[in-house]
């Protein structure tokens, strides 16, 4: 090799060390930057109350500093679980806010990949599928004609339920009979439109406070399902999750967050008339504080980060087809933490 070409190639090794170097440095400083940035994505419902109470009281603020940290918090407000799997797989956000059904999905398709998996429970709340209807009386009786709004129709948790209850009723191979009649609405438009009547919109799988609008504010609206029924207790329906990366490259900040969701829950569970307020204060909400203080001390309702009743329905999901691995316990789908793998 002459001179001209050791020096040649020489420069290539250099430069290439330089760019390897440079790339090193550009990641550990894109993973030291994820930690103190928080991006939450939520929906519709009290079922949301705990992150509510987190933002009100910047408890996620508070329990950074605690640990040195400083964390700048924002929260997206979308609505349905595609939406929201849809953010956190594109990187917009960091935390995800929706059912145990589209944290089924997500695990199951990142699995080696973003390696997504659920952070903590929202609570336990029962959710209902509320018909005003006279004609049905349960599941069996929807016909052609009628039209169910869930989030978002095979994907959200509430259609993930809907779908077991049907396996349950008709069989495995049953399971999706009643998607056709499924659409996507938002809860808010959703629960006008069962109070409202006159509409295609004769189901409405939902989440409180809406079912409970429909219920107190239409007389012909009545209960067809309960959520708990079909998963075989409380169950924690709703669920935060994220990636391997956040859990990984923001210990302060992820140990931050589950310090604020856990602190919130008991302040909820101890302040129950404060809780509402917040509610309606950070939502604008036009619920009466009354119907809200009721929903939140009903006895089938409990706050905290531990998720409960959770495993059979992706075990449902798996066994027909709408996910292929199979999670066998809460650390398969859940990382680990001594408040959370005490869950179900």
């Amino acid at each position: 090799m002459t001179t001209r070409q050791q020096t040649f190639f020489s420069r290539r090794l250099t430069g290439a060390l330089l760019c390897g170097l440079a790339l090193w440095a550009w990641l550990a400083g894109a993973a030291a930057a994820a930690e103190g940035q928080l991006r939450i994505a939520k929906q519709f419902g009290v079922v949301y109350l705990l992150l509510n109470v987190v933002e009100d009281q910047k408890l996620i603020e508070k329990h950074g500093k605690a640990a040195g940290l400083d964390i700048k918090v924002d929260y997206v407000q979308l609505s349905g679980g595609a939406a929201v799997n849809d953010a956190l797989l594109s990187g917009n956000i960091e935390v995800a806010g929706a059912g145990v059904g589209p944290l089924f999905t997500l695990w199951d398709r990142t699995r080696g990949r973003q390696n997504v998996k659920g952070i903590a429970s929202l609570g336990n709340f029962p959710y209902y599928l509320v018909t005003n209807n006279p004609a049905v009386k349960t599941i069996a009786d929807f016909g052609e004609k009628d039209r169910i709004a869930v989030p978002a129709v095979g994907v959200s948790v509430q259609s993930r339920i809907l779908q077991w209850a049907s396996a349950k009723l008709w069989g495995d191979k049953e399971f999706a009979k009643l998607d056709r009649i499924s659409v996507a609405v938002p809860h808010p438009e959703a629960a006008a439109a069962i109070i409202k009547g006159g509409t295609e919109i004769t189901g409405h799988f939902g989440n409180p406070p809406f079912q409970d609008q429909e219920l107190a504010e239409n007389p012909k609206a009545r209960i067809v399902l309960n959520s708990y029924d079909v998963q075989g207790g409380p169950s924690s329906s709703t669920v935060l999750y994220g990636t391997e990366n956040f859990y990984k490259t923001s210990p302060k900040t992820y140990r931050a967050f589950l310090d604020a969701l856990d602190e919130a829950a008991k302040f909820i569970t101890e302040n129950p008339q404060t809780a509402a307020e917040i509610y309606i204060r950070t939502t604008n909400s036009k619920l009466d504080t009354g119907l809200l203080k009721t929903i939140i001390t009903n006895p089938a309702v409990t706050f905290k980060v531990a998720p409960e009743n959770t495993l059979g329905l992706g075990q449902f999901m798996h066994r027909v087809g709408a996910i292929k691995s199979a999670p066998q316990a809460i650390g398969d789908y859940f990382f680990a933490d001594p408040r959370i793998t005490t869950g179900s």
